[in-house]
């Protein structure tokens, strides 16, 4: 079912479909966007309504404007997104520079935005390799899913590095030994610590999961990395994680060259005269991702959370954001 509300007010104008749904023993009605503008015959203003969206929540990752913070989040709402994904393991909004008094008035400031916090990320730059270094990402990653608590939110995403095909091997068991920690330290916190997918497939990730033997490391889904590091079919990646998967990434891109996932994610060095570029993000809808299939997937599955729009390069971020959030609504609304 689709909603609409105005900017800075919580008014329900959907009264005009043939159909009602009957939900927790009052009566709602639904209405789409197009059939909005035919009722009314005028167009939406992005900065004036939010539309919420059938089926899934589409995000904004708040860093991809290129913006000061307060200046992004008012960015989404123009975009018409319904939350937003920032970063939360440096600068201003780090756990460590957070305090709990600011940690009130940002919480605030979303609020009063009428936004959602879909996940912070909690990407440290760092693969859990070494046990000694580990012992500092770990008590750091603490601190993230402790903020995301504060603020709201129950997803802190990550990359963890690359998991080695060999289970037998020293580095499995030492990512292995991290991720056990941050599972308890998450279930413990109501929050999921979600592994983003594209150093490895989806098959191996989620042989890794198994070992946890818990839901407190959960899988951020990143179909734009799978198809260009190594080209793994997003579609069935729904399906190999669907356990775990409790937020998502809405990126595109290609690969160029195979390549070696362990030198790309920066755990090999890079050869002498270095590789060919292996792969290109580029606009949602103009890559490899199929996302009408990758979303009917996500539907079939009962995934109901965020489509996060993640747009890391180009020159026209907000632009692409915008075409991004018109695209999702799109392929949507035929699904």
């Amino acid at each position: 079912m689709t909603f609409l509300f105005g900017a800075w007010h919580n008014v329900f104008v959907g009264a005009l479909c043939l159909n009602t749904i009957r939900s927790s023993g009052a009566w709602m009605f639904c209405i789409s966007p197009i059939s909005f503008r035919k009722a009314f015959g005028q167009s939406l203003e992005r900065e004036n309504a939010i539309l919420y969206m059938k089926y899934f929540h589409i995000g904004v990752m708040a860093d991809s404007f290129r913006l000061p913070p307060e200046e992004a989040l008012k960015k989404v709402r123009e975009v018409g997104a319904e939350g937003y994904q920032i970063y939360a393991s440096e600068g201003q909004f780090s756990a460590e520079n957070l305090s709990r008094s600011k940690r009130r008035e940002f919480k605030e400031y979303s609020d009063g935005l009428g936004l959602k916090i879909s996940a912070l990320c909690g990407d440290f730059g760092k693969g859990f390799y070494d046990r000694e270094q580990n012992r500092i990402l770990v008590e750091r990653s603490k601190r993230v899913l402790k903020l995301a608590s504060d603020l709201g939110t129950d997803v802190v995403t990550t990359h963890i590095g690359v998991i080695p095909s060999d289970f037998n091997c020293e580095r499995f068991e030492i990512m292995r030994e991290a991720c056990l920690e941050l599972a308890g330290a998450a279930d413990s916190a109501g929050v999921r610590f979600a592994v983003e997918t594209g150093p490895e497939t989806s098959a191996t990730l989620k042989a890794f999961l198994d070992t946890l033997d818990s839901r407190g490391v959960s899988v951020n889904l990143d179909p734009a990395n799978l198809v260009m590091v190594t080209g793994d079919d997003p579609v069935q990646a729904v399906y190999t994680l669907k356990d775990y998967i409790v937020h998502t990434h809405a990126k595109d891109g290609i690969m160029l060259t195979r390549g070696d996932p362990e030198i790309i994610y920066g755990l090999k060095p890079m050869p002498q005269g270095g590789i060919p570029e292996p792969f290109k993000e580029v606009p949602l809808g103009t890559g490899a991702v199929d996302f009408p299939s990758y979303l009917s997937a996500l539907h079939d599955i009962g995934y109901d959370g965020f489509l996060t729009i993640e747009r890391e390069v180009g020159e026209d971020p907000a632009g692409d954001i915008a075409g991004a959030v018109d695209y999702l609504r799109g392929v949507v609304e035929k699904l």
